[in-house]
This record gives structure tokens, C-alpha cells and sequence, in this order.
């Protein structure tokens, strides 16, 4: 009722009026969005980091293997996200351009925390802007640098947080509370992914289906982002509880 009440006072028509109890609804808006997005997660261990996403094929005439929806932004930086995905197409490819600007400039490759910075202050400044909407996405960025591993998410508001483990998307209430009791970094990147998608199809349930699994890691080994296979995440899931 509330909620109604600030609508027909038209505290959610422009991004930069906030409501008489300080909200700005609009970006709350973005963040339900994001809920409805599709399943993203990530997660650090010993040997790296990986990114593991849902394709939500929504037409049986779609070719699963044609669908990508974690990108990469420099050979060691990766990134999904969860919500509208042309708003995250648009965010990664600035974070891409970006990325190049900074090996031609400082000859050296860029480190995941200047990524994540530079998105969150682009996703920031639309929560201030008139004639502007919040970007309705959510961001993981993970990446490994002279820094060590690292996962960050960023959300609507241009807030950013790193983490051993998180997820955003639908579910997310869910899946945050198996990483929460079942995270471990002491594991290898193949228990990893066991464990990973292990989680995804518990959090999923009947829906799930390997097909509609997006995976990438990157490894300390040799710090470049690798897809993993549609046969090796059938494999893994076979092994995974």
C-alpha cells in the first residue's frame, strides 16, 4: 500500500527524487530485476576462480553452445551478470575498452580492482543523473593479478564488495545459504566445479539441465580465462551430489 502511495506521488518517476523515507525507487525497481535474472555464481578455491551461469534457453530451436554469457574483458579478467543482459553487454564492453586502454598506456595488463571501480562509479552516476535510468544488471567480475584471486560483485546502486563466494539472480536467497555452510578453499578447481554445479542444480531443481550451464575458470597456473566444455560440465555433473 505504501508502495502504491509513493507511485501516485510520483516518487518513482525520476531517478533523482527520493522518497520522504530517503528511498529511491527507481534503483529498488533495478534490484528486483536483477532477482529476476538468471542464476549467476562465483567462487574462489586454492587453485583460482571460476563463473558459472544459467543460459535460460528459453526456445528448444536455440542452439545452447551459442549462447555466452560470461565474457571476457582481459585474458586474466572475466564477467557475468544477472538481470538485463544488453545493460551488461554494454557495461563489459566499456570494462573491455578500458582493459586495452590501459595495456597501451601502462604496458602492463590491468588488475581486476580498477575493473570493478571504474563499472561502479559508471553504475553510480545514472542513480544521479535526470533523463537517466539505474542499469538494471548486477555484476561478478573475477580475475587473478599481482593481487592474488579475486570475485567482486557490484549492483543498480554502484556498490561494490569482494567475496570468497556469492551469487546473484534468481535463487539468490537459496544458493547464498548452500555457500554459506558448504564453501571450502581448500579445494581444487575440479572440486570446485563439482561443488558449483552441485549447487546450481539444487538450487534450480527439476529445471536444471547441463545444456543451460555456462562455465568459465581462470586459473593461477596460467592467469587466462578458459570456457569449460558442454561435455566436461556433463561429466562433472554426473560425480556432482
Amino acid at each position: 500500500m505504501q508502495n502504491i502511495q509513493h507511485q501516485m506521488m510520483g516518487y518513482d518517476r525520476a531517478i533523482t527524487m527520493f522518497s520522504p523515507e530517503g528511498r529511491l525507487l527507481q534503483v529498488e525497481y533495478a534490484k528486483k530485476t536483477v532477482k529476476q535474472g538468471s542464476t549467476a555464481i562465483g567462487i574462489t578455491c586454492k587453485e583460482g576462480v571460476l563463473l558459472l551461469t544459467d543460459k535460460r534457453v528459453v526456445d528448444k530451436l536455440i542452439v545452447p553452445d551459442a549462447i555466452e554469457k560470461i565474457f571476457q574483458i582481459d585474458d586474466h579478467v572475466m564477467a557475468t551478470g544477472a538481470g538485463i543482459m544488453p545493460d551488461a553487454r554494454v557495461l563489459i564492453e566499456r570494462a573491455q575498452v578500458k582493459a586495452q586502454q590501459h595495456r597501451v598506456t601502462y604496458d602492463s595488463p590491468i588488475d581486476t580492482l580498477t575493473v570493478i571501480k571504474d563499472l561502479s562509479a559508471i553504475m553510480q552516476m545514472t542513480t544521479q543523473s535526470g533523463g537517466l535510468r539505474p542499469f538494471g544488471v548486477s555484476l561478478l567480475v573475477a580475475g587473478i593479478d599481482k593481487a592474488g584471486i579475486s570475485l567482486y560483485q557490484t549492483d543498480p546502486v554502484g556498490v561494490y564488495y569482494e567475496y570468497k563466494a556469492c551469487v546473484i539472480g534468481e535463487k539468490d536467497s537459496e544458493v547464498e545459504e548452500m555457500l554459506a555452510k558448504e564453501y571450502n578453499y581448500d579445494r581444487s578447481m575440479d572440486e570446485t566445479l563439482k561443488f558449483g554445479l552441485s549447487i546450481m542444480k539444487r538450487g534450480l531443481g527439476e529445471e536444471f539441465d547441463a545444456a543451460r550451464v555456462d562455465c568459465s575458470i581462470i586459473t593461477l597456473k596460467d592467469k587466462t580465462m578458459k570456457r569449460i566444455s558442454s561435455q566436461k560440465i556433463a561429466e562433472l555433473l554426473k560425480q556432482a551430489r
